[in-house]
């Protein structure tokens, strides 16, 4: 089964202020942790400089000019502060997130694969983080292509923003 995520695009505004980011103009996407998943919000850096809401993670990015073509995803650096993020959680989406997202870096060449471990009725993926050398580990939560597919573009809504 499929679940659905309500997970808002950007709208292009900076939550704190309302006020419309320009193309061109440098911002600060954010995830806010809401328990269940995530949700994204855009702030102004002059918001983010004054305010610094609490979040989960964040990168500074900047509106695309209309003419620009669209970045498929975030840098790999976001990426991999996003996996490490993750790894406490427990929440089955966000083990869901978090078990795409090593699906993308090992297609990036920034996670390589190791073992796989049974614990319980588990499947835990040990896998290498390239840069460090370091060791994590994954939940392999058995999702079906379509939930992948899924999980997939809610995580480019998320961390692309969809302007």
């Amino acid at each position: 089964m499929i679940e659905q995520w309500d997970i808002q695009k950007s709208q292009g505004r900076c939550a704190g202020t309302d006020r419309k980011l320009e193309p061109g103009e440098e911002y600060v996407a954010a995830l806010i942790d809401s328990k269940t998943s995530f949700e994204r919000r855009d702030y102004s850096v002059e918001y983010w400089n004054s305010s610094q809401p609490k979040v989960f993670s964040y990168w500074k990015t900047r509106i695309p000019e209309p003419t620009q073509k669209k970045k498929l995803l975030v840098d790999d650096h976001v990426l991999i502060n996003f996996f490490e993020r993750l790894a406490d959680e427990q929440d089955e989406l966000k083990l869901r997130f978090r078990f795409v997202l090593t699906l993308i870096l090992m297609r990036k060449r920034l996670i390589k694969y190791e073992q796989s471990i049974k614990e319980l009725d588990k499947e835990i993926w040990q896998v290498r983080l390239m840069s460090d050398k370091s060791l994590h580990q994954v939940v392999n939560p058995q999702l079906e292509d379509d939930q992948i597919e899924q999980v997939s573009q809610e995580l480019s809504v998320i961390l692309q923003g969809g302007l």
